[in-house]
């Protein structure tokens, strides 16, 4: 049971660093400042997620095997630090504000 469990964790990990690749490149195409470093060849020992927000507001987001955080800082200093579920919920919020802001821009256009 734990073997199938730790296999998984980090089947999990590497959807997340798909994720995060792909995010970082949304928000780069709307015009933030935003990178997704990855560990390993195949993305299978993590991810570094980091994105400029505007006004010194910047969110970090990092999934390893040993776990996965939600940073959120203004002007360096860290406001909000979200571990696990909690962390992947604030990614999955900062996913829908993108589609929200790529669809209100097909309909100005």
């Amino acid at each position: 049971m734990f073997l199938r469990l730790a296999a998984q964790y980090q089947d999990l990990v590497k959807d997340l660093v798909l994720t995060l690749e792909a995010l970082a490149e949304g928000l780069k195409q709307q015009g933030v400042a935003a990178s997704c470093y990855s560990c390993g060849t195949d993305g299978s020992h993590g991810a570094s997620f980091v994105a400029d927000m505007t006004d010194g507001h910047a969110v970090r987001f990092l999934v390893t095997g040993l776990g996965i955080s939600w940073v959120e800082m203004r002007n360096g200093v860290e406001l909000v630090k979200l571990e696990g579920a909690e962390a992947i919920q604030e990614l999955d919020r900062l996913s829908c504000h993108l589609r929200s802001l790529q669809r209100n821009e097909a309909v100005e256009a």
